[in-house]
């Protein structure tokens, strides 16, 4: 079993232990949990950020303000994506992420 799921199973035993639990309200706990750790909205919003940043580099029209805005959207997913996992391993990808958009964007912001 993994974090996550051990995480999910102590939460969701902790609420349908409460004394008076309806089962719409513990259905309610489950579908919050499911959704905070359901990263793959957040994935999907990152490779197209890096779609956006990759055709605009192609595109070869002063883009510097464009593609610093990118990296700032990038960096704000790539951030979600950790809080919704809270996992050691994924956190010490997410601090390697960061650094690389950062230096990314410190590139960006010499661009035209």
């Amino acid at each position: 079993m993994t974090d996550i799921e051990q995480r999910a199973r102590t939460r969701i035993e902790a609420v349908a232990a409460t004394p008076g639990i309806e089962p719409d309200r513990l259905a309610q706990e489950i579908a919050i949990l499911a959704s905070r750790a359901d990263v793959r909205e957040e994935v999907v919003r990152l490779a197209g950020h890096i779609r956006e940043f990759e055709a605009a580099v192609a595109d070869g029209s002063p883009v510097g303000k464009r593609l610093d805005f990118i990296c700032q959207e990038m960096n704000r997913e790539i951030t979600t994506l950790g809080n919704k996992v809270q996992s050691g391993d994924i956190s010490r990808l997410v601090v390697e992420a960061k650094a690389c958009v950062e230096k990314i964007r410190e590139q960006v912001q010499n661009v035209e």
